[in-house]
């Protein structure tokens, strides 16, 4: 009998073996095919997460896309924010049409200064087209950001039996997300140190205006003062000084708690940056008026003239009271423009009085006039200065803290305090446990009390 053979010897035939090699070798082929592509966008990730540079990266792309695509070379153009387009790198082999690849795309990217992004990136395609030998096809895949196209990336290859296969596409469209990847990094990395430098930036800015605010309050004879300034951002638009009137006496050994203050709170029509670049021109320029020695309402007036054109152009304006304490006579002068009206507490009545006079806000009008007025302060009397930024502090209810619970708690803390820190603190308290404790305040506040001594009769 005849023995039969065992089917691994069917390979042992010469003419049926030669089908099961061919196999084989395509399926070696494909391993080898596929751990190159693995490598290759293994190196790709490497280069994305290593390099700091976008720059870099993106010389990479075109290669890249060219190997995983089996591809004879490939191209990056990127898409500016204005809408120019720009040839960002061309890699191709060494062959007799690479040259002509090259210079056919770069011609093209300088003659289209404009791209317009209503789908003309097919156009972009067809003119690149236009400058390339006949036999070159060329292929491409958008690069999104933010599903905003910020450019194109190309493979071409001259041989007549390449194929643009679904595989091929998607390994270019993988390299073209990668490069969207960079690209997002690299801006949000720009963006993130802008955004540092602005902090930097509005730190120091922040810095040197709460310099420029007192930095504690001056010893007048038989006065008692507090101040706080609470900006809602870093920077803030209220303003508070105490500014002696007469720098030359207050040089002067001796005298110096018998020198005239003036005492002047103000409030810049809005927050941030525009609003404390406002504040520090209106303290070096109160500052300035202040030498001239003139009343309150004058020097209010000249304020507004000098101030006038910058807050019109602006689109600014300021609201200021300005006074003047005599420590010797106790006469409080003051003018106001627009500002919320301090409130006086008299010691000897329980009563409280606004200290008002008419006036426009500065900024306004070229040729405002303000008002002069005065008021004789006694022993015990107190006058809290503040800006609307206390009265407008809003509950998580939306209401108004207002004018009727300011006064009930300024008279309650005048009742029951005995120094002018004490009672600024309660005040502040009291709107803090108005508004709630995980609510912030939405605008600057600003509170300065002066409190006259009482004398201590032995």
């Amino acid at each position: 009998m005849k023995k039969k053979s065992h089917p691994l010897t069917v390979a042992q035939n010469p003419e049926e073996g030669t089908p099961i090699l061919a196999l084989k070798e395509l399926v070696a082929r494909l391993h080898r095919d596929q751990n190159k592509i693995q490598d290759l966008l293994s190196s790709l990730g490497f280069a994305l997460r290593s390099f700091n540079n976008l720059n870099q990266f993106l010389e990479l792309t075109p290669l890249m896309a060219s190997r995983v695509a089996d591809a004879e070379g490939g191209a990056l153009i990127l898409l500016k924010n204005n809408g120019q387009i720009r040839l960002e790198q061309v890699h191709c082999q060494n062959g007799y049409a690479c040259h002509s690849i090259r210079q056919g795309i770069e011609k093209v990217t300088k003659e289209i200064s404009i791209f317009k992004g209503d789908g003309s990136s097919f156009s972009l395609d067809e003119e690149i087209k236009k400058y390339l030998p006949p036999e070159v096809q060329i292929f491409s895949t958008p690069i999104l950001v933010k599903n905003d196209e910020r450019g194109r990336l190309y493979v071409f290859s001259s041989a007549p039996d390449y194929l643009w296969n679904q595989t091929r596409k998607k390994l270019v469209q993988l390299v073209a997300d990668q490069t969207s990847v960079a690209i997002a990094n690299h801006e949000l990395t720009e963006e993130l140190r802008k955004k540092e430098r602005q902090d930097r930036e509005l730190e120091i800015a922040s810095e040197i205006q709460y310099h420029l605010l007192p930095g504690k309050c001056p010893d007048i004879k038989g006065v008692e003062l507090a101040a706080v300034c609470k900006t809602a951002n870093r920077i803030g638009g209220d303003y508070y000084d105490f500014i002696p009137t007469n720098y030359d006496q207050l040089r002067q050994k001796g005298v110096n708690n018998h020198v005239p203050w003036s005492l002047v709170i103000g409030d810049v029509m809005g927050k941030g940056v525009p609003a404390g670049l406002i504040m520090t021109m209106t303290r070096g320029m109160l500052r300035a008026e202040i030498l001239n020695r003139h009343s309150p309402a004058k020097i209010l007036e000249h304020l507004n003239r000098v101030m006038y054109a910058d807050l019109e152009n602006s689109h600014r304006f300021v609201t200021l009271f300005y006074s003047e304490y005599d420590p010797l006579t106790k006469m409080l002068s003051y003018s106001n423009a627009a500002h919320n009206p301090p409130l006086l507490w008299r010691y000897q009545s329980n009563a409280i009085e606004k200290l008002d006079t008419w006036g426009m806000l500065v900024g306004l009008e070229p040729d405002s006039e303000y008002e002069d007025s005065s008021v004789q302060l006694e022993e015990g009397d107190t006058v809290l200065y503040y800006t609307d930024g206390l009265t407008d502090a809003v509950n998580q209810h939306g209401d108004r803290f207002d004018e009727d619970n300011l006064y009930n708690a300024f008279k309650w803390a005048c009742l029951h305090f005995e120094t002018a820190q004490l009672i600024l603190d309660y005040l502040l308290e009291s709107v803090h446990n108005f508004i709630g404790s995980e609510n912030h305040y939405s605008d600057d506040i600003t509170l300065v009390v002066l409190k006259l001594k009482k004398t201590i009769v032995p």
